[in-house]
């Protein structure tokens, strides 16, 4: 019985570059020399599959992955506009609240209440959408 050789995947443009980038950033922390750079960069480009990339890099730290940013930039509002009209909504509300508190002259802050929830409720909408645009974990090299 004849057995099959295990399959071998063959590397994309996108794995030699993520690579590339991993032995040059080792590179330039030092943790590589000028020539071994070179070298590995030259058989990163030369490589035809993504066993051959994984032992370029086996010797290297692994980077930490990236920590969750502040959600609420105005990045994120640009991209979403659910998280802008929440946020419109929210200040809106606030504001009749604030208002409302002031004309009935109570003296017990009352909207702080409201407001609260309002904001809890944006931050977690942010949070939510920063979740679902991370990219999910790639296979490391």
């Amino acid at each position: 019985m004849e057995t099959t050789p295990t399959a071998r995947i063959r590397a994309a443009d996108a794995d030699r570059e993520r690579v590339a980038t991993a032995v040059q950033t080792a590179g330039s922390e030092g943790r590589l020399t000028l020539e071994e750079v070179e070298e590995r960069l030259t058989r990163v480009y030369a490589a035809r599959f993504t066993d051959e990339l994984t032992e370029l890099t086996a010797d290297l730290p692994r980077p930490d992955p990236p920590r969750p940013g502040f959600p609420l930039t105005r990045e994120a509002l640009r991209r979403h506009p659910a998280l802008r009209l929440h946020l419109a909504v929210a200040v809106a509300v606030a504001v009749l609240v604030i208002v409302r508190w002031a004309v009935l002259g109570a003296g017990f802050f009352w909207p702080a209440f409201p407001l609260f929830w309002l904001t809890v409720s944006v931050f977690v909408h942010a949070r939510v959408r920063a979740a679902r645009e991370r990219p999910r974990a790639a296979v490391p090299y």
